[in-house]
């Protein structure tokens, strides 16, 4: 007859011993769980006060439209007159537009033309920003809000009584900004902490467009009257506050150093609409001088762009 192998140390009796109290430990712990719906549930029982507290509002904005086909046909033959002499290939790539280099087009996007006509070169470009908190304690639209109030010290524009920021606008300092023509934008560069907007790559001075067309010289401040710049005399053209733009927005105006020949004058249009920000960069350079600049026609054809794009971001 066969024998059963032997266990060293395990008998039949101590075998019984163990089930009945494996069993017993089972049903003492699942008469203690009774009345309780589960582990995640009692640890937020006893979270106190802080598990009540709700994490601040995300921005309108998840994703952002492209902005080289955001721009009406119309709208571009009356902004880059140049384009219209030019033989149909050169003339569709011109309409084209060029897509701004990013990292992440839900975060930042970007698009810019040129035409060079005989009389004068215009530049256009867009830089469209959305901004992104990453404290839970500041929703998505203060962080742009203070993306927004740096813009606009840089620029040296006083907010309109109109508006009320909803968070004080930061120091300004031009050397924390990016060089002029970069469209790259870290995506965990922006709000990893409290004062993380200073390190913003786009927190650069309005002066400098976006797009590979960004002039290379900084605005003349002289005081000639009615040419915009600080010290010039009042002609309600000068850079200020807009009303009825986004949530808030101001427009800028500056004279670039061109040369001897002619004038370049570049006008920039910033708004912000919940956490989006939109700038509107137009430019025209005279190729003798000669031919005047029009700083009315040149700041409400800017400003026309900027109230259909912030339709746009309506829809």
């Amino acid at each position: 007859m066969q024998r059963k192998a032997y266990v060293p140390g395990r008998t039949r009796p101590a075998a019984l011993s163990a089930a009945a109290l494996t069993l017993g430990l089972g049903l003492a712990l699942t008469g203690c769980s009774s009345g309780s719906t589960g582990g995640a549930d009692a640890i937020d029982s006893k979270a106190g006060p802080a598990a009540s507290v709700s994490a601040a509002p995300p921005g309108r904005y998840r994703t952002l439209f492209d902005p080289c086909a955001a721009v009406p046909p119309a709208t571009l033959k009356d902004l880059l007159p140049g384009a219209a002499g030019l033989p149909d290939a050169e003339r569709d790539r011109a309409y084209r537009g060029t897509s701004a280099a990013t990292f992440d087009t839900d975060r930042r996007v970007g698009c810019s033309w040129k035409s060079t006509g005989p009389e004068a070169t215009h530049r256009l470009s867009l830089d469209i920003e959305r901004v992104v908190s990453y404290d839970t304690t500041v929703s998505d639209d203060d962080r742009a809000q203070q993306v927004y109030a740096r813009k606009q010290g840089i620029a040296g524009i006083t907010p309109s009584p109109s508006t009320t920021p909803t968070t004080p606008k930061p120091p300004a300092s031009p050397s924390a900004g990016a060089s002029a023509g970069t469209a790259a934008h870290p995506a965990t560069g922006e709000g990893a902490a409290a004062d993380a907007v200073t390190t913003l790559a786009g927190d650069q001075p309005e002066h400098a467009p976006y797009g590979p067309e960004a002039p290379t010289t900084p605005p003349a401040h002289g005081g000639k009257p009615g040419d915009g710049t600080p010290g010039a005399a009042d002609t309600g053209l000068e850079p200020r506050a807009l009303d009825g733009l986004g949530d808030v927005a101001y427009l800028d105006d500056a004279l670039l150093a061109a040369g001897p020949s002619g004038e370049r004058r570049l006008v920039s249009v910033v708004f912000r609409t919940s956490n989006v920000i939109v700038t509107v960069s137009y430019e025209e350079q005279t190729e003798s001088s000669g031919k005047a600049l029009d700083r009315k026609e040149l700041q409400d054809k800017a400003r026309n762009l900027a109230v259909l794009l912030a339709e746009r971001l309506e829809e």
